[in-house]
């Protein structure tokens, strides 16, 4: 949530702080604004509420704004609603120092009060105006000092890029707990929120950590620490190439051309990483930690949030049945407040596509100093998970823009799958076994086109259904999850409805007095180990004359009889029907909303990376 975007150099920064933007546009955003610092001391600022067009709009026709100097950002609403006074970036009393933060300052209230007795006035609702009033009360024309000393003060989470008209030709950044990345150019640094707002600019970036501070200038840059400020070498690490695979390619949206890429993404996720012929997988980033660690390990904690966390409990089925070591569950927001039991045989398994979930960042951390061995599992190279974790596994999923995560749920089930293969076989799962899923796993890209043939029917069926306003989303064991998965990118992409994802055993404990001609219901029935108990249940609901959406496999003609729409799905393994099962969920989420007149790459009041609490 949120973009960061910063330029010192021998261009104008205006440029770059605008292209920037637009690329951080997918992260979710209300407001938009930015300030540039001429070589001749002068300052111009700019905010405006809604697009970033509203902002381009609003340079134009105020005074131009040029200068080699600049920071910008995008707001996502926390403290004080969306206005023009609470845009960032912020300034202090004077108008001399401007800040854009990411993050949430806990404690922006004793702060506030005691920066009002010193006589600060302050304009905006926002904590993050607290910042600049902070470093102006320590600022004696040394920015560097002053930042450090303000953060001294500052208890929660941040991102954050400071420029001064008394202190000019240097950008001052600084994280902790929010993600930020230099980018090193020619005569020119760049600042980003995250690396796909460099690309077209520079590929050598650095990731700046927890409780490091970077001092940018125009020919030169250094990083040092924010607790004792001593400097701290790091190198250049490159950009991902697949960053700059971001084009929509004839789709109208981002979700759809994502949907459509699951194919492509599981190849990509299990490329080079099967062994057919011994049902073994490779799986390079864990060969770096012991390996006798790792095979005796007497439990498995899986934390995640949002789609992941559904990901994370199909990966519970999967490594509970097939690799037999027990296996939790954990949402990131709960497991950080909680005392877990954990030992030194306990391994915690954090699933985050961005790596930047702060929830579940703030999870693992607790769960490393209680001594767990952490794992990860994340899309995005260089993210803080994926330098946090001791090893780990890229999704290899390529770009994900759309703020509803459909390809990324493929890839980490797919990684998920290889895992279970991975520690299985090194446990009590047989060869036959371990060729049987891998072999089925090769098959699964041909299976998922098979599905996506079915769009148009697909799209049929979500134009019938959009007048009603609630559905209920059923199913059993590996696809109870799926089921979840469904409701959610329906509410997330289609929020005129309302959508429950529901373990088909549980309707009768309550959601069952729901059920009329107006609440239809999703089943995701494929012929699997409890298929009859999800007959059962179709059954209870057509009794009260409740519509069915099947999702079912190929061949079964006689589910036709209690549903009202078919979707069918090929053959597979059980453990990797969600794959399959989760397709036509996503499509008919998409649909609906583009029914609707929505933008479902940029749904109301959603983030694509929470990187707050």
């Amino acid at each position: 949530m949120c973009g960061i975007a910063g330029y010192i150099g021998k261009n104008q920064a205006n440029e770059f702080l605008l292209s920037a933007l637009k690329k951080l546009e997918y992260r979710g955003y209300d407001s938009a604004g930015m300030t540039i610092l001429d070589s001749d001391g002068s300052l111009g600022y700019v905010r405006s509420v809604g697009k970033i067009c509203d902002l381009e709009k609003k340079m134009r026709n105020e005074k131009k704004i040029t200068g080699f100097v600049g920071i910008a950002h995008t707001r996502w609403a926390t403290h004080g609603c969306p206005s023009e006074k609470n845009t960032h970036p912020h300034h202090d009393c004077k108008k001399d120092i401007f800040i854009v933060h990411n993050g949430i300052i806990e404690n922006y209230k004793s702060l506030k009060k005691s920066l009002e007795k010193s006589g600060h006035k302050f304009e905006s609702e926002t904590d993050t105006e607290i910042i600049a009033h902070l470093i102006e009360s320590h600022f004696d024309g040394n920015l560097q000092q002053a930042v450090f000393n303000c953060l001294r003060h500052i208890e929660g989470a941040y991102a954050i890029a400071v420029v001064s008209k008394s202190d000019p030709d240097k950008i001052i950044v600084a994280k902790k707990g929010s993600p930020l990345v230099i980018g090193v150019g020619d005569g020119e640094y760049f600042v980003a929120s995250d690396a796909s707002a460099l690309v077209g600019y520079t590929d050598r970036v650095i990731y700046l950590d927890d409780d490091e501070m970077g001092i940018i200038e125009k020919d030169k840059y250094k990083i040092v620490s924010t607790t004792n400020n001593n400097q701290i070498h790091k190198e250049h690490c490159k950009i991902d190439s697949n960053v700059c695979e971001i084009q929509k390619c004839g789709h109208e949206f981002f979700l759809l051309k994502e949907i459509f890429e699951g194919p492509e993404v599981v190849e990509n996720s299990i490329r080079g990483r099967i062994i057919s012929e011994k049902g073994l997988t490779k799986l390079g980033g864990l060969e770096v930690i012991d390996q006798d660690k790792l095979r005796n390990i007497n439990r498995i904690i899986i934390i995640a949030c949002g789609t992941a966390n559904y990901a994370g409990m199909i990966g519970e089925y999967m490594l509970e049945e097939y690799a037999g070591i027990p296996v939790e569950v954990e949402i990131g927001s709960e497991f950080r407040y909680r005392k877990p039991i954990i030992d030194e045989k306990t391994a915690v398994l954090v699933v985050s596509q961005s790596g930047e979930t702060a929830d579940t960042i703030a999870s693992l951390q607790e769960a490393k100093r209680k001594g767990a061995l952490s794992l990860g599992i994340v899309n995005t190279v260089g993210s803080t998970i994926a330098r946090e974790t001791d090893a780990g596994v890229y999704n290899h999923a390529g770009p994900e823009i759309s703020v509803a995560s459909t390809k990324a749920l493929m890839s980490q089930i797919t990684v998920l799958a290889l895992l279970t293969v991975y520690i299985g076989r090194s446990r009590e799962m047989s060869l036959v076994t371990g060729k049987r899923i891998t072999d089925e796993l090769k098959k699964i890209p041909k299976l998922m086109n098979q599905v996506l043939d079915t769009n148009e029917d697909i799209k049929r069926i979500a134009q019938k259904y959009s007048k009603y306003r609630n559905f209920l989303y059923l199913g059993r064991k590996y696809n109870y999850p799926i089921a979840c998965e469904g409701a959610l990118k329906l509410k997330e992409v289609a929020y005129k409805i309302h959508a429950e994802g529901y373990a088909g055993g549980e309707m009768k404990h309550g959601p069952i007095a729901m059920i009329d001609e107006n609440f239809p219901c999703f089943f995701i029935a494929p012929s699997d180990s409890v298929y009859e108990k999800m007959w059962s249940n179709m059954e209870e609901v057509k009794a009260r004359n409740g519509k069915i959406i099947a999702i079912a496999t190929e061949g079964n003609e006689d589910i036709k009889d209690l549903a009202d729409d078919v979707i069918y799905i090929p053959k597979t393994l059980e453990m990797l029907t969600p794959i399959l099962t989760a397709i036509p969920l996503h499509l008919f989420a998409a649909y609906m909303g583009i029914e609707f007149g929505f933008d479902v790459d940029k749904p109301r009041n959603l983030a694509k990376s929470v990187t707050v609490e």
